[in-house]
Protein backbone atom coordinates (compact mmCIF):
# COMPACT_ATOMS: atom_id res chain seq x y z
CA UNK A 1 0.00 0.00 0.00
CA UNK A 2 1.12 3.08 -0.89
CA UNK A 3 1.43 6.40 1.88
CA UNK A 4 -0.06 9.94 1.26
CA UNK A 5 3.10 11.23 0.01
CA UNK A 6 3.64 8.86 -2.71
CA UNK A 7 2.88 9.64 -6.51
CA UNK A 8 2.94 6.93 -8.19
CA UNK A 9 3.76 7.29 -11.82
CA UNK A 10 3.48 4.12 -15.03
CA UNK A 11 6.85 5.32 -16.78
CA UNK A 12 9.82 4.36 -14.68
CA UNK A 13 12.41 6.36 -16.37
CA UNK A 14 13.02 8.80 -13.59
CA UNK A 15 14.70 11.57 -15.61
CA UNK A 16 11.52 11.82 -17.83
CA UNK A 17 9.24 11.38 -14.79
CA UNK A 18 11.32 14.48 -13.35
CA UNK A 19 10.83 16.44 -16.60
CA UNK A 20 7.17 15.65 -17.39
CA UNK A 21 5.69 16.04 -14.15
CA UNK A 22 7.67 19.40 -14.23
CA UNK A 23 5.89 20.67 -17.08
CA UNK A 24 2.84 19.46 -16.03
CA UNK A 25 2.81 21.34 -12.83
CA UNK A 26 3.68 24.59 -14.10
CA UNK A 27 0.63 24.15 -16.54
CA UNK A 28 -1.66 23.55 -13.41
CA UNK A 29 -0.13 26.07 -11.35
CA UNK A 30 -1.03 29.30 -14.37
CA UNK A 31 -4.58 27.10 -14.18
CA UNK A 32 -5.27 26.55 -10.66
CA UNK A 33 -4.06 30.31 -10.13
CA UNK A 34 -6.61 31.82 -12.71
CA UNK A 35 -9.34 29.54 -12.36
CA UNK A 36 -9.30 27.85 -9.41
CA UNK A 37 -8.68 23.99 -8.38
CA UNK A 38 -12.05 23.22 -8.77
CA UNK A 39 -12.82 24.18 -11.88
CA UNK A 40 -9.40 23.20 -13.49
CA UNK A 41 -10.05 19.74 -15.76
CA UNK A 42 -7.21 17.44 -16.33
CA UNK A 43 -8.05 18.33 -20.29
CA UNK A 44 -7.50 21.93 -19.57
CA UNK A 45 -4.02 21.01 -18.19
CA UNK A 46 -3.24 18.83 -20.64
CA UNK A 47 -3.60 21.56 -23.28
CA UNK A 48 -2.07 24.14 -21.65
CA UNK A 49 1.30 21.74 -21.44
CA UNK A 50 0.97 20.66 -24.87
CA UNK A 51 0.30 16.85 -23.85
CA UNK A 52 -2.18 14.58 -24.35
CA UNK A 53 -4.82 13.77 -21.63
CA UNK A 54 -3.80 10.28 -21.86
CA UNK A 55 -0.07 11.16 -21.11
CA UNK A 56 -0.85 13.17 -17.98
CA UNK A 57 -2.18 9.75 -16.68
CA UNK A 58 1.33 8.47 -17.05
CA UNK A 59 2.70 10.51 -14.74
CA UNK A 60 -0.69 10.70 -11.76
CA UNK A 61 -3.43 9.06 -11.15
CA UNK A 62 -5.74 12.12 -10.70
CA UNK A 63 -5.63 15.60 -9.96
CA UNK A 64 -5.54 15.65 -6.65
CA UNK A 65 -1.80 14.48 -7.13
CA UNK A 66 -1.13 16.86 -9.37
CA UNK A 67 -1.91 19.51 -6.83
CA UNK A 68 0.10 17.97 -3.83
CA UNK A 69 2.87 18.16 -5.88
CA UNK A 70 2.42 21.18 -6.55
CA UNK A 71 2.52 22.21 -2.73
CA UNK A 72 5.02 19.84 -2.07
CA UNK A 73 7.16 21.68 -4.54
CA UNK A 74 7.25 24.93 -2.19
CA UNK A 75 7.60 23.30 0.92
CA UNK A 76 10.59 21.41 -0.17
CA UNK A 77 12.18 24.32 -1.58
CA UNK A 78 12.39 26.08 1.48
CA UNK A 79 13.61 22.99 3.20
CA UNK A 80 16.64 22.57 0.93
CA UNK A 81 17.31 25.75 -0.26
CA UNK A 82 17.31 27.85 3.04
CA UNK A 83 19.46 25.18 5.50
CA UNK A 84 23.12 25.61 3.28
CA UNK A 85 22.54 29.55 2.81
CA UNK A 86 22.95 29.01 6.95
CA UNK A 87 25.90 27.66 6.51
CA UNK A 88 29.09 28.98 7.82
CA UNK A 89 27.07 31.76 9.05
CA UNK A 90 27.79 31.83 13.05
CA UNK A 91 26.07 34.59 14.51
CA UNK A 92 22.40 33.73 15.34
CA UNK A 93 21.62 37.12 14.50
CA UNK A 94 22.92 37.17 10.63
CA UNK A 95 21.40 33.68 10.31
CA UNK A 96 18.18 35.12 11.29
CA UNK A 97 18.16 37.71 8.68
CA UNK A 98 19.35 35.42 5.76
CA UNK A 99 16.82 32.85 6.52
CA UNK A 100 13.99 35.59 6.23
CA UNK A 101 15.94 37.13 3.38
CA UNK A 102 16.24 33.10 1.38
CA UNK A 103 12.53 32.77 2.36
CA UNK A 104 11.34 35.84 0.78
CA UNK A 105 13.87 34.74 -2.03
CA UNK A 106 12.22 31.70 -2.74
CA UNK A 107 8.66 33.06 -2.20
CA UNK A 108 9.73 35.30 -5.06
CA UNK A 109 10.38 32.31 -7.58
CA UNK A 110 7.69 31.02 -6.73
CA UNK A 111 4.99 33.43 -6.71
CA UNK A 112 1.36 31.86 -8.13
CA UNK A 113 2.24 28.53 -6.51
CA UNK A 114 2.61 30.27 -3.03
CA UNK A 115 -0.73 32.03 -3.38
CA UNK A 116 -2.02 28.69 -4.95
CA UNK A 117 -0.76 27.29 -1.21
CA UNK A 118 -3.20 29.17 0.34
CA UNK A 119 -5.96 28.98 -1.52
CA UNK A 120 -5.64 25.09 -2.40
CA UNK A 121 -4.12 23.48 0.98
CA UNK A 122 -7.85 22.69 1.96
CA UNK A 123 -8.65 20.77 -1.35
CA UNK A 124 -6.13 17.74 -0.55
CA UNK A 125 -7.15 14.51 0.74
CA UNK A 126 -7.00 14.87 4.71
CA UNK A 127 -3.33 12.59 5.28
CA UNK A 128 -1.90 14.75 2.59
CA UNK A 129 -2.68 18.13 4.26
CA UNK A 130 -1.37 16.72 7.61
CA UNK A 131 2.14 16.44 5.34
CA UNK A 132 1.85 19.58 4.42
CA UNK A 133 1.17 21.12 7.84
CA UNK A 134 3.95 18.60 8.94
CA UNK A 135 6.36 20.75 6.14
CA UNK A 136 5.07 23.74 7.04
CA UNK A 137 5.96 23.56 10.97
CA UNK A 138 9.89 21.87 10.23
CA UNK A 139 10.30 25.30 7.56
CA UNK A 140 8.86 27.38 10.73
CA UNK A 141 11.53 25.36 13.09
CA UNK A 142 14.76 26.83 11.14
CA UNK A 143 13.34 30.49 11.73
CA UNK A 144 12.50 29.74 15.15
CA UNK A 145 15.85 28.09 16.12
CA UNK A 146 17.06 31.32 14.94
CA UNK A 147 15.28 33.75 17.34
CA UNK A 148 16.10 31.07 20.01
CA UNK A 149 19.18 30.89 19.71
CA UNK A 150 20.11 34.62 19.56
CA UNK A 151 17.80 35.17 22.93
CA UNK A 152 20.10 32.34 24.35
CA UNK A 153 23.48 34.62 22.61
CA UNK A 154 21.86 37.94 24.66
CA UNK A 155 21.24 39.65 21.18
CA UNK A 156 17.76 39.23 21.52
CA UNK A 157 15.29 39.94 24.69
CA UNK A 158 12.75 36.88 25.55
CA UNK A 159 9.75 36.99 23.07
CA UNK A 160 7.36 34.16 21.99
CA UNK A 161 9.70 32.37 19.56
CA UNK A 162 7.04 30.71 17.77
CA UNK A 163 4.36 33.28 17.27
CA UNK A 164 7.34 35.72 16.07
CA UNK A 165 8.27 33.01 13.68
CA UNK A 166 4.84 32.56 12.16
CA UNK A 167 5.02 36.80 11.80
CA UNK A 168 8.57 36.51 9.74
CA UNK A 169 7.28 33.57 7.46
CA UNK A 170 3.30 35.04 7.20
CA UNK A 171 5.26 38.54 6.47
CA UNK A 172 7.51 36.64 3.51
CA UNK A 173 4.46 34.79 1.91
CA UNK A 174 2.47 38.33 1.88
CA UNK A 175 4.84 38.78 -0.79
CA UNK A 176 3.27 36.55 -3.11
CA UNK A 177 -0.06 37.31 -1.38
CA UNK A 178 0.08 40.96 -1.95
CA UNK A 179 2.88 41.29 -4.90
CA UNK A 180 0.16 43.79 -6.87
CA UNK A 181 0.67 45.96 -4.33
CA UNK A 182 4.09 45.66 -2.90
CA UNK A 183 5.69 44.68 -5.99
CA UNK A 184 5.09 48.09 -7.73
CA UNK A 185 6.10 49.80 -4.15
CA UNK A 186 9.06 47.90 -3.02
CA UNK A 187 12.27 45.91 -4.82
CA UNK A 188 12.73 42.62 -3.29
CA UNK A 189 16.07 43.50 -1.08
CA UNK A 190 14.29 46.95 0.33
CA UNK A 191 11.14 44.54 1.18
CA UNK A 192 13.19 42.52 3.60
CA UNK A 193 14.90 45.26 4.68
CA UNK A 194 11.37 47.15 5.82
CA UNK A 195 10.75 43.58 7.49
CA UNK A 196 14.13 43.16 9.55
CA UNK A 197 13.17 46.97 11.08
CA UNK A 198 10.05 45.64 11.96
CA UNK A 199 9.81 41.62 12.97
CA UNK A 200 13.72 41.68 14.17
CA UNK A 201 15.38 45.33 15.40
CA UNK A 202 12.84 46.20 17.77
CA UNK A 203 13.37 43.01 19.60
CA UNK A 204 17.53 42.84 19.63
CA UNK A 205 19.31 44.02 22.60
CA UNK A 206 21.80 46.59 22.66
CA UNK A 207 24.68 43.57 21.78
CA UNK A 208 22.20 42.67 19.08
CA UNK A 209 21.72 46.14 17.58
CA UNK A 210 25.69 46.38 17.26
CA UNK A 211 25.90 43.16 15.26
CA UNK A 212 22.82 43.65 13.13
CA UNK A 213 24.91 47.05 11.98
CA UNK A 214 27.99 45.55 11.71
CA UNK A 215 26.37 42.92 9.56
CA UNK A 216 24.74 46.08 7.42
CA UNK A 217 27.97 48.06 7.40
CA UNK A 218 30.04 44.59 5.94
CA UNK A 219 27.50 43.41 3.31
CA UNK A 220 25.78 47.09 2.09
CA UNK A 221 22.39 45.15 2.68
CA UNK A 222 19.29 44.84 5.21
CA UNK A 223 18.31 48.44 5.28
CA UNK A 224 22.08 49.79 4.73
CA UNK A 225 22.50 51.63 1.52
CA UNK A 226 18.99 51.00 0.22
CA UNK A 227 16.20 53.47 -0.47
CA UNK A 228 12.65 53.16 -0.65
CA UNK A 229 11.45 52.80 -4.38
CA UNK A 230 9.02 55.53 -5.03
CA UNK A 231 5.22 54.64 -4.99
CA UNK A 232 4.77 56.29 -8.56
CA UNK A 233 7.03 53.81 -10.32
CA UNK A 234 6.28 50.39 -10.89
CA UNK A 235 8.40 47.25 -10.78
CA UNK A 236 8.45 45.16 -13.93
CA UNK A 237 5.90 42.61 -14.02
CA UNK A 238 6.62 39.24 -15.30
CA UNK A 239 4.57 38.19 -17.64
CA UNK A 240 3.26 35.05 -16.02
CA UNK A 241 1.98 37.05 -13.14
CA UNK A 242 0.31 39.61 -14.44
CA UNK A 243 -3.33 37.96 -14.46
CA UNK A 244 -2.42 36.45 -11.35
CA UNK A 245 -1.92 39.49 -9.91
CA UNK A 246 -5.66 40.91 -10.71
CA UNK A 247 -7.14 37.74 -9.31
CA UNK A 248 -5.45 38.59 -6.16
CA UNK A 249 -6.82 41.85 -6.04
Amino acid sequence: MSSAGDVQALVTDPRLVEERRGQIVRAAVKLFSEQGYYTTTIQQIAREAGVSTGLIYQYFRDKDDILFLTLKLVLDTYEHDIPPQLEGVENPVERLCMAIWTYCRIVDGLLDATVLAYRSTKSLRADRRALVKDAEIRTNSLIEACLSDSIKAGLMAKVNTYLLAYQMVTFAHSWALKNWSLGERYALSNYVSEGIKLLVEPFLTVKGQRVLEEMRKRTHSFGALEARRPASKKAPARKSETKSRKKQS
